[in-house]
């Protein structure tokens, strides 16, 4: 690695299991040095868990602050509108040696409905511009506008998503195409990987952004895509296996060990 700087550009998790919170713990246990550009506040109000966007002018010297940073990867997680969504785009456009890992996250816990339609022509743009796209089930669906039922729909997705730009797609099945099994489809434009673990009881809320994280973490570390991926899918399953009442957990607690 040239450097161990990596960057989130990614939400605040008021609860701390996801988002930037992710992030940071993920780059910290993988001893890099962590930024973040923060797109999002949120808050649990009377209407719910509400999503926050930053102002578009403030998210905008973020990136402008970290412009000459010689980051060795960037995750992008949550990007709540349109607006910052192109704000985060330029910044990737103008760091096009630099790996990056996209989060499509198009729902948030698959009820917040966030601007979907016009996010999904917005996060598409993204795909050229990045190493690897990690979308779950339902934002798989949204992006390819297809019901997903089995491993060979998720296949067919995998190669469509490829064919928009992504050079490798990871499509995070859950628990959605087998009850005890949490699969993932791996494609990288010639072959495919099938990765299962067993199925947790445990919260998982967080574990998206951690896997994100990891594979951006992976790469800094001189790791291949799916070498990135095949170690992030373990990592997350530990980190489920420690999580809390509030989300998983990255590293090791003293009384799990």
């Amino acid at each position: 690695m040239k450097n161990n700087y990596i960057l989130a550009i990614s939400g605040n998790d008021i609860f701390s299991g996801g988002g930037l919170h992710a992030d940071l713990a993920t780059y910290t246990v993988n001893r890099l040095h962590g930024f973040v550009a923060v797109t999002c506040l949120t808050a649990m109000t009377k209407q719910g868990f509400e999503v926050l966007p930053v102002d578009t002018t403030v998210f905008a010297q973020q990136l402008d602050s970290l412009k000459n940073v010689p980051f060795s990867a960037v995750k992008l997680g949550l990007l709540p509108n349109v607006e910052l969504a192109d704000l985060a785009l330029d910044f990737v456009k103008a760091h096009a040696e630099t790996p990056v890992v996209l989060d499509p996250v198009l729902v948030c816990k698959e009820t917040h409905d966030i601007e979907v339609s016009a996010l999904r022509e917005e996060l598409i743009k993204f795909f050229p511009y990045a190493s690897i796209i990690t979308p779950n089930l339902p934002e798989a669906e949204l992006l390819v506008q297809k019901e997903l039922r089995t491993l060979e729909d998720v296949k067919e997705a995998a190669k469509l998503l490829h064919s928009l730009g992504a050079k490798s797609v990871v499509i995070k099945g859950g628990n959605r195409l087998d009850a005890q099994k949490a699969i993932d489809v791996f494609y990288d434009g010639e072959q495919f990987q099938i990765l299962e673990s067993p199925v947790l009881d445990n919260n998982n809320t967080g574990a998206g952004c951690t896997f994100a994280s990891s594979i951006a973490s992976q790469l800094v570390l001189g790791k291949s895509i799916v070498e990135a991926v095949q170690i992030s899918k373990k990592f997350v399953y530990q980190a489920i296996q420690h999580s809390d009442q509030y989300g998983v957990v990255q590293y090791e607690k003293e009384s799990d060990a």
